[in-house]
Parts: structure tokens; sequence; C-alpha cells
């Protein structure tokens, strides 16, 4: 693993430049720190021994590059993370997304799919599922397959059922999975009009129109370059006075598109397009 930090320093940019060309994969503008984070991690897991030599391996071995990706996007999620968050789109929200007969809907950086089967639910409580359409989106194949089957561990229900309650849940958490063995597996039902799709923020332009866009906690993990460029993404996708959900972290004040947002409620990062 390196030590001398100026050297990784210079492996780092080398590394990112190296995936963009071969894979088209962007993580050149994730900030520096979250970079080093996890490529140090992904050294130790993968017993490689620098960073150059992981570069070496990921050019010649696609299947390396698809080990590397993992660490690269690693999941941090739960469901109702923040029930607040949910709480403000009950209340202020989903009564002006009521006035519209269809809607589409973005989780955007779904990960592993907690994020996209708590809107699903909140959406059904509030009558407003099956007239939604729902895009997750992911840059990482992997994850949105674990997404799209909507198995999740058991032992984690006791913990989103009390996000889900404290969310405003109207039902019991269990009602919305069925138990076997160590899993929950989630109610079908809850996806039938999902559409998951490979999607990057860094390189990828909007793909719809939508009324509501949620992306919690992944801009964390990019640069100030790279946020602007997401925050225009989103201002173009969402529609005249569409809504846009970002993590407790994240906030527009220093992106020259926050002038373009007015805060709905801003503890819990719920804005309106202007």
């Amino acid at each position: 693993m390196p030590k001398n930090e100026a050297t990784l320093d210079i492996e780092l940019p080398l590394l990112m430049e190296a995936i963009y060309r071969k894979y088209s994969y962007d993580f050149r503008n994730y900030s520096l720190a979250s970079q080093k984070r996890r490529v140090i991690h992904a050294l130790r897991q993968m017993e490689c021994p620098s960073v150059s030599e992981l570069q070496a391996r990921i050019l010649r071995e696609p299947e390396t590059f698809l080990q590397l990706l993992q660490y690269l996007t690693i999941p941090t999620t739960e469901m109702f993370r923040d029930p607040d968050y949910f709480l403000s789109l009950r209340e202020k929200v989903v009564p002006l997304l009521r006035t519209y007969p269809s809607l589409k809907i973005w989780i955007a950086g779904c990960s592993t799919g907690e994020e996209l089967y708590a809107m699903a639910i909140l959406l059904k409580e509030e009558g407003l599922l099956s007239r939604s359409i729902i895009y997750a989106t992911d840059i990482n194949p992997a994850v949105l397959e674990k997404a799209r089957k909507g198995i999740f561990p058991l032992n984690r229900m006791r913990a989103y059922s009390a996000n889900y309650q404290a969310a405003g849940g109207k039902n019991a958490f269990s009602d919305y999975f069925t138990a076997a063995y160590d899993a929950a597996i989630f109610d079908r039902s809850l996806c039938e009009n999902v559409t998951f799709a490979d999607h990057s923020l860094a390189t990828d332009s909007v793909f719809s129109e939508t009324h509501l866009i949620s992306c919690r906690n992944v801009m964390i993990y990019f640069n100030h370059e790279l946020q602007d460029r997401v925050l225009e993404l989103f201002h173009e996708s969402l529609c005249h006075r569409g809504f846009l959900g970002l993590g407790s972290k994240e906030n527009l004040e220093f992106s020259r598109w926050g002038s373009f947002f007015e805060a709905v409620d801003k503890p819990w990062r719920v804005y309106r397009k202007k």
C-alpha cells in the first residue's frame, strides 16, 4: 500500500484518467479525499502493492476493473435515512405533486435500492404510486441489480421500521416485505413502474422531464466543478416548479445554480425550481 503521500497524489489522477479512457467511467472530478479513501481501501482488499500496479492490472483485466468499481462506488444507505426528510416530502411536497395527473420521479444514485423502496412506499401510502414513473439510476451495474431484486438483510428491518415510523409511516413496515430465512423480500408491486438504468452524473445527459429528483449523499463525493454539472443537469431535467431533494450534508449555497432554486425545507435540503 502506498505510504508516500506525494506519490499517491500523482498516481491517483493517472488511475482515474486510465479508467475514463479505457472504460468511460469518469471519477476524475470526485473529491481527492474520497478517491484516496476508497482506492487505499481497494488496495488492501485486493492485495495490490501500489496504485500504479492497480492501474496496470485494470488496463489488462476488465474483471479487475469491475472489482475496483465496487470500491469506488461503496454504497452507504438505509431505508428512510434521515426520516425528517421523508416527513418533509409528505407534508410539503406531496400535496403539490397531487395536482399533477401523472408524475416522473428520478432517484439519482439509487445504489442498492433502499432509497428507491422508501420513496415507493411513501408514494403508495399517499395514493401517488400508481400514476408515477420512477427512474432509479446508478453508475454501478452490480448495485442496480441488487436494487432490482429488492432483497435486503432481515436484521436491518428493525432499524428501517423505526425510520419509517419517524417518517410518518401509515402502516406496519412489515406489510411491505416477506421474511424468508435471513432476508426481507420487498413487495414486487412497489417496482411495477420503476425503470432501472445505468447512468453517470459525471458524463451522461438528461433523459426525461421530471417532477421530483431525490439525489441524497451523492454529491458529497464530488468536487465543486462536478457538483455544478450535476445541479445543471437536475435543473434541466426538472419541470417548471419541480422539486429537488439533497442529502443532509449537501446544499446549494456555494453553487452558481443555487439562485435557480428556492428552499422548501432548508434544514432537510428540499428545494423547488424557480
